[in-house]
Parts: structure tokens; sequence; C-alpha cells
């Protein structure tokens, strides 16, 4: 009987645990090192990386596309009629914004300038065509910039020192340049120059005078063949801008300087981009 009191006593008592080593454990080091090395790694790529406030706020508002569509605008907003003496008041902005596109995030996740401005690829390779459907593809200079597509005409129209009749002018690329702008929606730029010093022996002009009245009568020649006068800007640049002979020392050439080059465009510059605060 005392044998299986002892017993039971025992077999109440709690299971005691083998005493802890001191200091942490070895996997708690192991731990750390793993997350500190990936908090330098985080902090590796944040350095690399441009902070542009429009990659945040693509990817804020691609979040909230997805999640919860369009959001209110944030702030006050002037409302007419709202108060009781029926005079403008401030009131709490009730109108909804889309957020940006989740397309204009690329495959990194990073806003890239060049997806927001994807047009640049389909312009180019439009102009590309229409220039080749012309025949127009071997006299021009093509150039891709920030605000578009410049094609510079080879080919320029010469005038006599001090007058604005035609010395040369290659009258098939002036046929292809005006059917170009016929068939296709571009712009044409058409820029006058004149010779260092160089005036209009006809009134006394100066150069920017007479680089005009060239341009002129080179952009009027243009909307007689049919060119709509819409598509046509005229830029008179006088004598600031003179010609050089390449391989002679740099030498400036009078009679090329006299002259009236052709810049096409998608864009007309004078079109107004989206407007942002000055300050």
């Amino acid at each position: 009987m005392a044998e299986e009191n002892n017993q039971a006593a025992v077999e109440d008592e709690p299971c005691k645990c083998p005493e802890c080593p001191p200091g942490l454990p070895g996997w708690m080091a192991t731990f750390s090192d793993l997350v500190t090395l990936l908090l330098t790694f985080f902090v590796l790529l944040l350095s690399f990386a441009k902070t542009e406030s429009a990659k945040y706020e693509a990817a804020l508002g691609s979040i909230r596309n997805a999640f919860g569509g369009n959001v209110l605008k944030k702030g006050e907003v002037i409302q007419l009629g709202k108060s009781a003496d029926n005079q403008p008041t401030m009131v709490e902005s009730q109108s909804t914004i889309r957020p940006f596109p989740i397309e204009f995030l690329t495959m990194e996740g990073m806003l890239n300038k060049h997806e927001v401005n994807r047009d640049s690829t389909e312009v180019l390779e439009n102009m590309k065509q229409d220039l080749g459907d012309v025949g127009l593809a071997e006299n021009v200079d093509v150039y891709e910039q920030k605000e578009g597509i410049l094609v510079e005409v080879k080919d320029k129209i010469y005038f006599k020192e001090g007058s604005i009749a035609l010395e040369g002018v290659s009258i098939v690329t002036l046929e292809k340049v005006v059917r170009l702008l016929g068939e296709r929606d571009w712009n044409i730029f058409v820029k006058g120059h004149a010779s260092v010093g160089e005036v209009y022996k006809k009134t006394g002009g100066d150069a920017y005078e007479l680089a005009n009245l060239r341009a002129t009568l080179v952009a009027k020649t243009l909307i007689e063949k049919g060119v709509s006068a819409n598509k046509i800007t005229i830029v008179s640049y006088g004598d600031s801008r003179p010609l050089k002979i390449s391989g002679s020392g740099g030498g400036r050439s009078d009679r090329l300087s006299q002259r009236v080059e052709f810049s096409i465009r998608k864009v007309d510059l004078e079109t107004k981009g989206r407007k942002v605060d000055a300050f």
C-alpha cells in the first residue's frame, strides 16, 4: 500500500526541463544576420533608385484603381449659391479623379518616362512610313527629341544676293514635301536665312527682313500648291546662322547662307501642353 502511494506521488510531480545553456540560442544569431542582410540589401536598392514622385503616384494610383477605383479630390472648392445670402462658399470637394493608370508601370514596377511618352516610337515608325510613301526618305535627316520627331529636309532653296529671286531649288524635293503635307497630318516650318551683313537691295531692309521675305515667298508657294496655311510656320533667323564650309578651315559661305530650309514635325510647337503651376 505504501509503495502504491509513493508511486502516485512521483507521478503527480511536474516534469522538470533540463536547464538551458546561458546566452541566446544559436538560431537567433542566424536569424538576426539574415534580417540585417535583407535590410542592407533593400537600402542598397533604394540608393540606386530614382526618387521621382511620379513613380510613387503611379504605384499609388494603380493600387487605388485595383481596390477602390476613383478617389475624391482633396481640399475645398468654390461653389456658387451655397450660402444663405447666395454668395460663393468653400465646401469639401465631392468630385472624383481617375488615378494614374496601371499601364504606365513597366515590368520592373517603376514608371518609365519613355513609356509615358510611348507615342514617340509610334510616331517615328509612322513618319518613316510616310517618308517612304512619298519617296522623301533619302532626302531628309530624322531626329528623335523629347518634344517629338524632327525631320530636316536636306535640300534647300537658295537665293541671289540681296534679293528674293531664286537661284537654286530642287523642284522634285519640293513636290515631295507638298505631297507629304497634303496626304498626311504634319506641320512644316519654313526657316529663312541671310548671309552676314546682307541687306535687301530693293528697300534697304536688314538681314532679318530679307530672311523673312524669303521664307514668306516659299510659304506662299506651298499654299499655292495646295498646302494648308494652318500647317505652315514661318521663322526668320536673319544672318544669325550662316553656313560654314566643312573641310576648309571652317570658313563661312555667303552664297550657301542665302537660303530657306524646311523642318517637318508631327506636333506644332505652338500647341499648349499640360498646364502646371509656375511656383
